[in-house]
């Protein structure tokens, strides 16, 4: 049987889809995806410059009824992602699709404006204000979804709900962006057990890419000024990774095919899911703590003064 392909999935004319990070890799790949499919794709990015790229870029892929417009946003600002919601609520009246894509790997340790750890705070809390803010607009969608993009190195990550932001704790690259990966998978499980609690038809999916080529496995070497480590990272690529075409199916799968159900999580179907074809994939015994999951809604709540309501 072929692998399944972006021309698999069904047609989203009339339907609306916002991606974050959306101006490179994978995020670009799946705007262009979707518009191709003949969605309405709102490409969010925070610098203008290389948006209006991707804006160009999304636009020449889309099908007829597709269509692609810029959206400034920065993950690592409340304000910035408090303005993107606002935004996004003068120009749709329903968004179908949200894309939760942007991220940062391993860089050194750095906080965010609101004195978030810079990877906790893109990864997971930007995008749990960002998913709160725009909720309103989700529920008025014909079956919305929200897709979290997470990663294998969940698997490395361990959520201290109390300390999210080392300030009692030595900082390490890797396993903060493990943390980072495994909050999004319990942000996932915890938006679709409260969604379902509330009989709302919305479902939260994650999915991970394997080992894509795309810039934000540069992005850590490169803020710390490591050429060694950017010399490793492009062998790595060159001998073992996939196209950032193809490690954006999964979450092209889970965004958009019918036989998708709540809190799924998609990967590739090679071996260490590493590349390969989307399928159903499994999730660390960490990834499926209901506690740890409410417990850290709760903090994040606290934490960004935002929270996803399903009812007023």
């Amino acid at each position: 049987m072929s692998r399944w392909s972006v021309y698999d999935a069904p047609s989203l004319s009339g339907r609306t889809a916002l991606v974050t990070g959306a101006t490179s890799g994978l995020g670009l790949e799946t705007a262009c995806a979707l518009a191709s499919r003949g969605a309405r794709v709102l490409v969010a990015g925070r610098d203008a410059g290389r948006t209006d790229a991707a804006v160009a870029r999304t636009s020449a892929a889309a099908a007829e009824g597709g269509s692609a417009e810029p959206l400034e946003l920065d993950l690592a600002s409340l304000a910035s992602v408090r303005s993107a919601v606002v935004e996004v609520g003068t120009r749709v009246d329903a968004l179908d699709v949200l894309v939760n894509n942007a991220g940062i790997m391993a860089p050194p340790f750095g906080t965010t404006e609101d004195g978030f750890e810079t990877q906790i705070g893109t990864n997971h809390l930007g995008h749990f204000a960002l998913t709160a803010g725009l909720l309103p607009v989700l529920l008025a969608a014909d079956a919305p979804r929200v897709v979290n993009v997470s990663s294998t190195a969940h698997k490395m990550g361990s959520i201290q709900p109390d300390d999210l932001h080392y300030v009692h704790r030595s900082y390490s690259a890797w396993p903060a962006y493990g943390a980072s990966k495994l909050a999004n998978l319990l942000f996932t499980s915890e938006l679709q057990r409260r969604a379902d609690d509330a009989d709302v038809d919305l479902l939260a999916v994650a999915a991970h890419p394997g080992f894509a080529s795309t810039n934000l496995q540069f992005a850590g070497p490169s803020i710390a000024q490591n050429v060694v480590g950017r010399a490793i990272t492009k062998a790595a690529n060159a001998v073992f990774s996939q196209s950032a075409a193809d490690g954006a199916l999964p979450q092209i799968y889970a965004a958009t095919m019918p036989d998708v159900t709540g809190n799924e999580y998609f990967g590739p179907d090679g071996i260490g899911e590493s590349r390969g074809g989307p399928t159903r994939v499994g999730r660390s015994k960490a990834a499926q703590d209901a506690a740890m999951a409410r417990r850290l809604w709760d903090v994040s709540a606290e934490q960004t003064k935002a929270e996803p309501a399903f009812s007023t």
